[in-house]
């Protein structure tokens, strides 16, 4: 089969190859195989590629973090699912291992790219608000990179529970998009202060909870205009940026900063990542929540792709279409 491979850590379009005649993965006990159908393209796609991220699977390794894909044989098969495949055989490839238990039916209200983009950002966004951040109705909720993959998920998400949402993105087209998407206010990063944004729409009282999968000066302004038991759910650090929070701050302003890794809790309570997704379906199917797919690109474009996102000149989520 035909599969992307990575030798060695390094800028996606410089490393990553398509190779003609990588063995089809065989399934293990309790494991899927897929045809895969659509791949999202992540922010950890690229970090994995060069070399920086968490998870480490070894050499070569085939990128790609989330699927959409038809199971191919077994008692499930011609069953079209989403998930996280079995690494270091990740989603840019014809085929993908799933483990059976983290496959989850795909919602028949998306197509095979709108359905690859629903699971990790998604399920990430829902995690953060609600299980994290505890977001209630009527609160004013600050998502940073409001127009990128997590971002907009988080936007979509803040508005059906109810929340007031300020998007803050970085550029005028990136504004149009999160606009699109629905939130109240939009604040361009680049032309005006968005620490002042916040306080001034919201009188003086602040962001009550902040998504920030950015980091740097993201979290830096966030702490400046969260406000009394406000709660900051740190996701990620897309700008390269890891802040080191001043807790007396935290202490002096009576706001909370919490954690994120979605990830961990597929082994540690999958009941609530099951919950999550039937949760990410219904909302689909009523459609409350639609994922933003910016563009589509066939197998041979994944590099590109991954580059792209690495880059930060995507909006959205860009997948990668099987063949």
């Amino acid at each position: 089969m035909r599969a992307w491979q990575v030798t060695e850590p390094g800028e996606p379009r410089e490393v990553m190859r398509l190779v003609a005649d990588v063995p089809k993965p065989v399934p293990g006990p309790g494991q899927l195989l897929v045809r895969v159908r659509a791949a999202a393209v992540n922010f950890p796609d690229a970090l994995m590629v060069r070399g920086q991220y968490q998870v480490r699977p070894p050499l070569p390794f085939t990128p790609g973090v989330e699927l959409c894909g038809e199971v191919v044989a077994g008692p499930r098969a011609g069953e079209r699912v989403i998930g996280n495949p079995v690494l270091p055989g990740g989603a840019f490839a014809e085929y993908a291992l799933l483990e059976a238990a983290g496959a989850f039916p795909a919602p028949g209200a998306l197509d095979d790219a709108g359905a690859a983009a629903l699971h990790i950002g998604y399920q990430t966004a829902w995690f953060a608000l609600h299980r994290r951040a505890g977001l209630r109705p009527g609160e004013t909720l600050l998502v940073h990179a409001a127009a990128g993959g997590v971002g907009s998920a988080a936007v979509q998400l803040g508005r059906a529970a109810g929340a007031r949402v300020i998007a803050v993105v970085g550029g005028p087209d990136k504004a149009a998009v999160a606009k699109e998407l629905g939130a109240d206010l939009v604040v361009d990063r680049t032309a005006v202060d968005f620490t002042a944004a916040v306080r001034e729409a919201t009188g003086g009282h602040g962001a009550d909870v902040v998504f920030d999968p950015v980091g740097g000066a993201a979290y830096t302004g966030s702490a400046k205009c969260v406000a009394f038991e406000g709660r900051i759910v740190v996701v990620g650090f897309a700008s390269g940026e890891i802040p080191a929070p001043a807790l007396n701050h935290a202490l002096v302003k009576n706001y909370s900063v919490l954690g994120l890794h979605w990830g961990l809790y597929n082994t540690r309570d999958p009941q609530a990542v099951r919950a999550a997704h039937a949760e990410l379906t219904g909302l689909a199917e009523a459609g409350t929540v639609r994922p933003l797919v910016s563009d589509r690109v066939p197998l041979t474009g994944a590099a590109e792709a991954v580059q792209r996102v690495a880059d930060g000149r995507s909006t959205g989520r860009v997948v990668v279409l099987g063949e």
